[in-house]
């Protein structure tokens, strides 16, 4: 119950991985089979020669036969409603609708409020106010789908959530971005950590834009890359 710690596994990879994008790679390239590229497909530092080549070029499709699957708990209903914008994702996620909650509920405090004593305690009796409050609409009758009306952003969900290695590196390129919200920020560095743990090669397409781009594209830099305009020099719109 109360305050808890975000948890990110991820339970689905291709065993197969680089010969699945080496083979998508080399179809496009070669005049053999499909099948036959994969079959035939070389060491590991030949593969990864290939891919890196092809992805530097901007050849992008060739990483969406990559699916990754994951399961992430322990989340604020704030934090999952920035995840499900992303467009090439999908998600099977714990329903207010359906599941009841008991007791005090879950939460996720923000660690700017967090750090504030004085504050922390307002927020901790509001989530207790609240929590009571629901459990009364619940008592009295009022089905779960109603009583979530009065459920705060900071609520606790869970889900499953899937996408292919190109909207997972768009994802990290984007909300690893110090202007990103901080909660989203660990939960997609966790998400980073379990994918690079298997395949390590990723390390270096798994990070913020800036470090992609080699420049801050943000109306505002956090100081990590020079803009854009710093860098050439005057009007950038030219």
């Amino acid at each position: 119950m109360g305050n808890q710690k975000l948890s990110v596994k991820l339970i689905s990879i291709p065993e197969n991985l680089l010969k699945v994008i080496y083979t998508a790679c080399r179809t496009c390239y070669s005049a053999k089979l499909p099948y036959d590229n994969f079959l035939n497909a070389p060491d590991e530092q030949k593969m990864l020669s290939l891919i890196k080549k092809v992805i530097g070029s901007g050849h992008y499709s060739t990483i969406e036969h990559i699916q990754l699957s994951f399961v992430i708990q322990n989340v604020s209903r704030a934090c999952t409603h920035q995840l499900v914008r992303h467009r090439h994702m999908s998600f099977s996620q714990k329903s207010q609708r359906y599941v009841t909650e008991k007791g005090e509920i879950d939460y996720i405090m923000p660690k700017s409020i967090e750090n504030n004593p004085v504050l922390k305690k307002k927020f901790e009796d509001f989530i207790l106010q609240t929590s009571n409050l629901y459990s009364e609409f619940i008592e009295a009758g009022i089905k779960a789908e109603d009583a979530r009306s009065i459920l705060p952003n900071a609520t606790s969900s869970s889900m499953v959530a899937s996408l292919n290695l190109r909207e997972l590196i768009h994802l990290a390129n984007l909300r690893l971005c110090a202007r990103a919200q901080y909660e989203i920020r660990c939960l997609v560095c966790e998400m980073v950590k379990e994918v690079i743990s298997k395949e390590p090669w990723l390390k270096e397409y798994l990070v913020p834009k800036c470090e992609r781009l080699g420049y801050c594209d943000e109306d505002k830099t956090c100081g990590r890359k020079k803009t854009k305009q710093e860098i050439l020099g005057g009007n950038t719109n030219e």
